[in-house]
């Protein structure tokens, strides 16, 4: 990574968005589960296309601000909430989506659990909850991140062979899931970013991901919410079965580390692993072969 690119990345966390900035375009697609229509938040560069892009995979608490997604169930194109919606995206997934669009790339950021009537999300420790099973990041929300390629493969501005993942927590367990059904294929996801995921048995389809798209995976070690140890043995394994898997372990760095709130970056360990984050992000989609 070039020391421009450095001060480029660095310079994108002194402009973090706020809620006075521009929301993303509101966008439908089907799910793969031939069901559901999904709604998803868009983010476009300034600059004529066409664009790569990034799939964007929520965590358990869903892609709106805690300040109103207590008040959200369902989010459709027939019944739009007036909470949540591409205005009230949480500051992290604004942050991300147009850090994103800012480097060239088309983001979309589909939401899960609105259109299944779930938009309120989930808390701290919830997995066993059954209300969580038509939700689940096995067999559910890997068909919605399916849904998020197809449609945006038909987008004019995008360039079909050039569509990133990124997941975070329960979405980062979603994305690990997506690249084990894509398996050897070379003509879906070309790479993926997991950010602090799940990595048990309850999380993913297999104890051995194979996959033959490189994944990347960003873990805190004082993770309070999920096991950054079973992660790096789910990476080993994965690496000794012939997959192409990159970790990072942030010293001191917790679960949310990239969270631009004042509550996680207060901790110097986060801060730190989110530069390193967003450097790294940059570096593994650029440096993905076409």
């Amino acid at each position: 990574m070039t020391q421009r690119a450095i001060q480029i990345a660095l310079l994108m966390l002194t402009t973090l968005p706020t809620a006075a900035a521009a929301a993303p375009d509101a966008v439908f697609f089907p799910s793969a589960d031939g069901k559901t229509e999904i709604v998803g938040y868009l983010f476009r560069p300034q600059t004529p296309g066409p664009h790569p892009a990034i799939v964007l995979l929520h965590g358990r608490g869903g892609p709106y601000s805690i300040n109103v997604n207590k008040d959200c169930t369902l989010v459709s194109r027939t019944a739009p909430s007036a909470a949540c919606n591409a205005g009230s995206l949480s500051k992290r997934h604004a942050m991300w989506g147009r850090y994103w669009a800012d480097h060239g790339y088309v983001a979309l950021l589909p939401d899960s659990f609105g259109p299944r009537g779930k938009a309120h999300g989930f808390g701290r420790f919830t997995h066993d909850d059954p209300d969580r099973a038509d939700v689940n990041e096995k067999t559910v929300r890997p068909l919605d991140a399916e849904g998020a390629l197809s449609w945006l493969r038909s987008q004019k501005d995008v360039r079909e062979n050039r569509i990133f993942l990124q997941g975070w927590s329960n979405g980062g367990s979603t994305a690990l899931n997506v690249m084990q059904r894509q398996g050897t294929a070379t003509s879906g996801y070309r790479a993926a970013l997991v950010f602090y995921p799940g990595c048990g048995p309850a999380a993913l389809l297999a104890p051995t991901l194979k996959s033959a798209a490189p994944i990347t995976m960003l873990l805190g070690s004082d993770d309070e919410e999920v096991s950054p140890e079973r992660c790096q043995e789910v990476a080993q394994r994965s690496v000794a079965a012939g997959s192409k898997i990159d970790v990072v372990l942030y010293p001191g760095a917790t679960h949310d580390f990239d969270d631009p709130g004042q509550r996680r970056q207060s901790n110097p360990a986060n801060n730190a692993a989110l530069k390193d984050a967003m450097i790294r992000a940059i570096a593994a989609v650029n440096g993905s072969k076409d």
